[in-house]
């Protein structure tokens, strides 16, 4: 083998022999490593000298130069903890791995060669000339000139350090598959084959505790190495067999406690499962071989089973008590790791349920809606805030809203679903854009008193949201925003641009910050695209927040009145977001095309508000009723509601009565505008009381009523069956 080359050299195997390589341990784990692991004895422990001399002999470090072709140039494994291993000058590196793990491991070479991005501190086996193998920590860096190939440095693993280093490798990350497959792979140092297979409510996020004993349904969640396996096998994000998830089970759980078992060679595997499937299933090839299974336990009472860890090798190494013991112990510290991500993916889940159920419905006859929303990463910290709706409105109008709750997780998600049900109760009962924010606006202040609020850690102040009416017989849509990014709007002949919406400081800001909410009006002829969306959508760091929705009004501005609305919004989404594994930011986009009612659904009169108007109103329903042709009943009830509620507008308004009847759906819409303020209101009195009569009789004409304020009094409306 090639001397440790002086300090003053540069390449990464350079700089790895002279600064690793010499490093001299001081303590009883390194003396584990240096001299036990050597003898195959990971439970003596030896004291290490304190005199720098010997430290040639406690040395647990080494690195191995490797060319293009992954073959080794040269190596500094002088170390007496690596003796046995054969690496010579010009032999493959793969030739020092066990068969199972070449392909995974030539990969992760090959990446590092082409990328030249480290891999860094990964559990791995070596083999030794004489068939055993030794666990060590092995890191793979490039070279500084591609051309000069690789660097793998190697740290005999001691046992404690290994234990660290394992349990530090799966608790880096919240996602179960990925906490699953770092702890199949700590497993490998110790057997041929590892497996992780994890209970199904763990892969929900539902709750583990309180199952039957015996009672449990097993998904494979990890296995290693990466290689072809025998038909019937199970493989990740397969479930096991009933019988055979039944088997492990009852195995584990013997006398009601989980225990390790150990099956030391197929005859005993066969014994206890039993089933040609279950072996078909679980065992991973045709030779002799033995396992040991280890329940991954959440400490309580009863103590829960979260899953099974396998570790498969040849039934002619069998398992010392000393292995054993380690096994349990990482399982054990790994248990707590597994629970997390578990309760990770139930907050996540609960919140994309809820996301998902805010998204809105398809539109109806007088406009189109399509949505889309991309949530961020999944290693990010939950779902966030973003939140989409339209619903129609009683009174035939469509709402449009779109907000951004400031956060991520359960707290943004529970603001979120308040303000998204507020905003809609509030707009049903016939408040305006401005005044549903106003409402908006208290309730973020309230929810962020620590006294009164909803979560206590949570703020949402400063969250944003657009709300939009679309009138389908005026084409006109009245808007608010608190914050909120302008929407874009594409006219029919294809222009497209942001809206002139003035800025506000959003919910919740400080009383000195606040403005009122102003209302924009604008006309929306059939035919015209609008486009709600949150910041995720347009913000991007090397262009001005301008720039991204100019980005935004462009795509959008491509697609044609004859496009499929949904799969047009995939494409924007693709086109201005087209990678959503970098993306940081929930993405939402909201699109709607105005349709608006018929020219021939429609017919509005203006009355003055005499005693005769009444009559005059019945006159002109009558006459469209005839063109109309609804049933009889039906038009009876129209000409009696119209009259009711012109009377109630002549006798406690003044100034004109506007009379609006709509054809929409199934129904005849019927609105009577009056400039008054007073609120009608259904009492308790009979149809022979003077006072509420009219109201009476509208509430059993009609299938709704409501009413809502404009800017000059107030509308009643009312629909009736056709």
């Amino acid at each position: 083998m090639d001397s440790t080359p002086s300090p003053s050299s540069s390449s990464p195997f350079d700089l790895v022999s002279s600064a690793l390589g010499r490093y001299i341990p001081r303590g009883g784990a390194a003396a584990a490593a240096g001299t036990a692991d050597a003898q195959g004895d990971r439970t003596t422990h030896q004291r290490v000298p304190d005199n720098p001399a010997a430290g040639r002999q406690d040395q647990i470090l080494g690195a191995v130069n490797l060319d293009g072709e992954l073959r080794i140039t040269r190596c500094n494994l002088d170390a007496p903890v690596f003796a046995g291993l054969d690496a010579v000058a010009g032999r493959p590196f793969v030739d020092l791995l066990p068969p199972g793990d070449v392909p995974t491991v030539t990969r992760r070479l090959r990446q590092v060669l082409e990328t030249g991005e480290a891999h860094v501190a990964r559990i791995q086996r070596l083999r030794r000339g004489d068939g055993s193998e030794l666990v060590v920590s092995m890191s793979i860096l490039p070279a500084a000139v591609p051309q000069e190939g690789l660097t793998v440095s190697v740290i005999a693993m001691a046992r404690r350090l290994h234990l660290y280093a394992a349990e530090t490798a799966i608790g880096t990350s919240l996602d179960i598959g990925d906490t699953a497959q770092s702890l199949a792979q700590s497993l490998l140092a110790w057997g041929d084959v590892a497996a992780v297979d994890l209970d199904f409510a763990v892969w929900t996020g539902e709750g583990v505790t309180g199952k039957g004993q015996g009672r449990i349904r097993l998904r494979r969640a990890a296995l290693v190495p990466d290689r072809a396996w025998p038909e019937g096998y199970v493989t990740p994000g397969e479930d096991l067999p009933s019988d055979a998830s039944r088997l492990l089970a009852q195995a584990v759980r013997r006398d009601d406690t989980p225990q390790a078992i150990v099956m030391p060679d197929r005859e005993a595997v066969e014994r206890v499962l039993g089933s040609p499937r279950a072996m078909r299933a679980l065992v991973p090839g045709d030779r002799s071989a033995g396992v040991v299974c280890i329940p991954l336990v959440l400490d309580g009472t009863p103590p829960v089973v979260l899953g099974v860890a396998e570790v498969w090798r040849r039934a002619d190494c069998p398992f010392r008590d000393s292995e054993l013991f380690d096994l349990q112990e990482l399982v054990a510290r790994t248990a707590h790791h597994v629970d997390l991500a578990r309760q990770h993916q139930r907050e996540h889940t609960q919140v994309l349920a809820l996301q998902r159920r805010l998204l809105p419905r398809p539109g109806g006859d007088t406009i189109e809606i399509a949505s889309v929303y991309q949530p961020a990463t999944p290693d990010s910290a939950g779902v966030g805030g973003d939140w989409v709706n339209s619903f129609p409105l009683p009174d035939g109008r469509t709402a449009l809203v779109v907000g951004d709750v400031v956060g991520h997780g359960l707290g943004a998600a529970a603001t979120m679903g308040q303000l998204s049900m507020e905003a809609r109760a509030l707009l049903s009962a016939g408040l305006a854009p401005d005044e549903v924010l106003e409402h908006l606006d208290e309730t973020v202040t309230l929810l962020d008193d620590a006294e009164s609020g909803l979560a206590a850690g949570y703020s949402a102040l400063g969250s944003t949201c657009c709300i939009a009416i679309y009138d389908p017989v005026s084409h006109h849509v009245a808007l608010s925003s608190a914050g909120h990014l302008p929407p874009v709007l594409v006219s029919p002949d294809g222009h497209a641009g942001p809206l002139a919406v003035r800025p506000h400081p959003g919910l919740g800001a400080e009383f000195a910050l606040r403005e009122p909410f102003d209302v924009h009006t604008f006309g929306a002829p059939p035919g015209s695209l609008l486009a709600f969306y949150t910041d995720g959508l347009v913000e991007d760091p090397a262009v001005s927040i301008d720039e991204g929705i100019g980005r935004l009004a462009d795509a959008v501005s491509r697609v044609h009145p004859w496009d499929a609305l949904q799969q047009a919004a995939r494409y924007v989404v693709a086109t201005l977001a087209p990678e959503p594994v970098r993306q940081r930011d929930d993405v939402t986009l909201l699109l709607a095309r105005m349709i608006g009612y018929r020219k021939g659904d429609t017919a509005t009169w203006r009355l003055s508000a005499r005693y005769d108007a009444p009559a005059r109103a019945r006159a002109h329903v009558s006459t469209l009723l005839r063109q109309w042709r609804p049933r009889d009943d039906t038009r009876d009830n129209v000409l009696l509601l119209v009259s009711e509620l012109v009377t109630n507008a002549v006798r406690f308004a003044t100034g004109p009565i506007t009379v609006r009847l709509i054809r929409a759906g199934h129904g005849l819409l019927c609105e009577v505008g009056d400039t008054g303020n007073g609120r009608p209101r259904l009492s308790r009195g009979g149809l022979l009381d003077d006072g509420g009569r009219g109201l009476h009789v509208v509430h059993r004409l009609t299938t709704r009523w409501g009413v809502r304020w404009t800017d000059t009094g107030k509308v009643v409306w009312a629909e009736v069956a056709r």
